[in-house]
């Protein structure tokens, strides 16, 4: 079966798959291996969050399920909006992708306006006030794999050019990330990156074009890193936490130890002890570190597994979608979920550079929440419409 996918993302990288007929209906059944393994996930999340977050969450609002029910309440409309992108016929988002871009410009910039960002944590990344607040840059990033499926399925062949292909998708991407990155917001601004470089190359965008776009980015990024000393001390922390395990190491040094407590199974569900005001960030960003303390290595094995189960179902819904947008619009979707998530147990295990990402559908967030269910959504909408080629059961 595996090498039945590989073969279909290689056929899809030599020629356009033929349109999709106006006007069909769908003629599958929802996946529900990947619905199933996604609201694991989300189940896992809202416990974790309380148990995460019960120390803080008291010591702050005397409520240790404070954190948990504002999670829970944004569920309610993280799935309004996933009912809502799995109903329309994902065909129209393709005329829309131009403007929901513009959207997401004109909402990063008017994070980084005074008086009109939410500032929080040395940072500026919401707009509105309080719990309704929300982060366009999530918006942002589904935004731009619509706007990318759309360019890069209408352009055939043209893909595989630099001036109609690479340049005017990066363009977009680095414009996006380049807000991003004033709030400052790194971790964000590179998902969007790393998203755009695959969507590309599963698109059949040549290689040698993708390795010369990164190879212009480095400069950019250095001097970006290079400028910020905050930045710079990330990446020394990341090299050699114990260095430093008081100050700039602390995050890492906190996070292994959490892991490390936990053994194979675990401390037991809420009898975490880095919770309690040791390890920042415990409900958000370093949220596996905890469930791995608590749940030891069969609870962080068991998350790994369900997100690779999850490319795996969403993987193959895009190699069997009946056109090319639908190919290119359920693999940004699940690059976007997938890519994050590595990212983010990277940081927790010490393996990647510490960025200010979520664990989606598991981390607090609520505007996080609603963009990863509506990418599953999109994506199970996508499978309603896909052929047999890759259909079949597993």
């Amino acid at each position: 079966m595996l090498g039945n996918s590989v073969r279909g993302v290689s056929a899809y990288r030599r020629k356009p798959s033929r349109p999709a007929q106006r006007g069909a209906q769908p003629r599958a059944a929802p996946d529900m291996v990947l619905f199933t393994t996604v609201a694991v996930l989300v189940a896992i999340g809202l416990v974790m969050i309380y148990s995460a977050s019960s120390a803080t969450a008291f010591a702050t609002f005397r409520d240790t399920a404070y954190y948990a029910k504002r999670q829970a309440a944004w569920l309610v409309v993280a799935i309004a909006a996933a009912v809502l992108a799995y109903r329309i016929d994902y065909r129209k988002l393709k005329t829309i992708a131009p403007p929901l871009a513009g959207i997401a410009f004109v909402l990063l910039a008017a994070v980084l306006v005074p008086h009109v960002g939410a500032m929080s944590g040395g940072a500026r990344r919401w707009l509105g006030v309080g719990s309704l607040s929300f982060q366009p840059s999530e918006f942002a990033k589904l935004a731009l794999v619509i706007f990318i499926a759309a360019k890069v399925s209408g352009l055939g062949e043209g893909v595989r050019s630099l001036v109609r292909g690479v340049a005017p998708v990066l363009l977009v991407t680095a414009l996006l990330a380049m807000l991003i990155l004033f709030e400052p917001d790194m971790g964000t601004a590179s998902i969007l990156v790393f998203t755009a470089f695959a969507m590309l190359f599963c698109a059949g965008a040549r290689l040698e074009h993708l390795a010369l776009a990164a190879l212009a980015m480095l400069p950019a990024i250095a001097l970006e890193i290079g400028r910020s000393a905050y930045k710079r001390a990330r990446i020394f922390a990341f090299l050699d936490p114990w260095k430093d395990p008081q100050n700039t190491g602390f995050h890492i040094v906190q996070s292994l130890l959490a892991l490390g407590s936990g053994g194979i199974f675990g401390l037991g569900l809420g009898a975490s002890r880095q919770k309690f005001f040791y390890l920042p960030e415990q409900y958000t960003d370093f949220i596996f570190a905890i469930l791995g303390e608590e749940l030891g290595m069969i609870g962080a094995v068991t998350v790994l597994a369900l997100f690779v189960l999850f490319a795996f179902r969403a993987v193959r819904i895009a190699l069997a979608a009946p056109d090319r947008f639908g190919m290119l619009l359920a693999l940004g979707c699940t690059f976007l979920i997938v890519i994050q998530a590595f990212v983010n147990i990277g940081v927790v295990t010490a393996s990647w550079p510490v960025t200010g990402v979520p664990l989606p559908f598991v981390s607090f967030g609520g505007t996080s929440l609603v963009i990863s269910l509506v990418c599953v959504a999109l994506i199970i909408n996508v499978g309603r419409y896909r052929t047999t080629r890759f259909a079949e059961s597993t």
